[in-house]
């Protein structure tokens, strides 16, 4: 049984506030927190995966993910991602170079993590760091969604409603004989999910936190890239003290 939204995130904000006394563990000298300017979309944003609309032209400056950990031992290949807002929906687009796309899960909340995969980690309440929501996604679309409590609890059985999810492959999935080019993803996040930590919209000059994370490869040969360090050694991009700002303008 799929827990509701709307009493899910009640109850999970509930126990927000005990944990927010709970002090952060310190880090080392800190790189600085990135920011993100969200532009909101000048004309309509067609779910298809391609982010070649007018609107995501209009965007901020796409961000790209960095290489933090030398250990593992995946192909450094570029990501980038973009995120825009309008009255309906926040959209992140993410644009992925990749010479073997793979993917297998196909079905709801399959550990999508696994495959060729980017994620996105939203906070839209900066004044608590307890609680958060998982957006990640395969290259075939496939969502696994959660919530996150204090950074190890994830609530699987949240679901988010009317996501749309497409994506655009250069090349061809899951044949390593070939070369492929990259692929692309578009998502539209419609705003009633996140009503119960934030108001629905924001309204220009709101800040929230979130990172951008992209899985890549086929183990052992698996890398991680991000946005914004977690500083840590282990590769845990769930880190939202150190989460990105996202600030929504006009």
């Amino acid at each position: 049984m799929r827990i509701p939204v709307a009493a899910f995130v009640s109850a999970a904000v509930a126990i927000v506030s005990l944990a927010a006394q709970t002090p952060a563990p310190a880090t080392a000298a800190s790189a600085p927190i990135p920011r993100y300017d969200v532009k909101r979309a000048g004309s309509p944003v067609t779910i298809d995966g391609k982010l070649d609309d007018a609107a995501w032209a209009g965007a901020s400056p796409a961000v790209t993910l960095q290489f933090l950990w030398d250990s593992q031992t995946g192909a450094k290949q570029k990501t980038q991602a973009r995120v825009i807002w309008d009255a309906q929906a926040f959209y992140v687009g993410f644009d992925a170079a990749d010479a073997d796309i793979t993917a297998r899960f196909e079905q709801r909340d399959d550990p999508t993590y696994q495959d060729d995969a980017v994620e996105i980690f939203i906070n839209p309440d900066p004044k608590q760091e307890a609680l958060y929501y998982g957006f990640e996604m395969n290259t075939r679309g496939v969502l696994y969604d959660y919530l996150n409590y204090n950074s190890r609890t994830f609530f699987k059985r949240w679901d988010a409603t009317g996501v749309k999810i497409a994506t655009s492959i250069r090349g061809t999935m899951n044949d390593r004989a070939d070369t492929d080019t990259g692929w692309s993803l578009e998502a539209a996040i419609p705003w009633a999910n996140f009503e119960e930590l934030s108001r629905r919209p924001p309204v220009a000059g709101t800040v929230w936190k979130a990172n951008f994370n992209r899985w890549d490869g086929v183990r052992p040969d698996r890398r991680m890239s991000i946005w914004s360090d977690p500083q840590n050694a282990e590769s845990w991009p769930h880190v939202p003290s150190r989460f990105g700002e996202l600030a929504f303008v006009d």
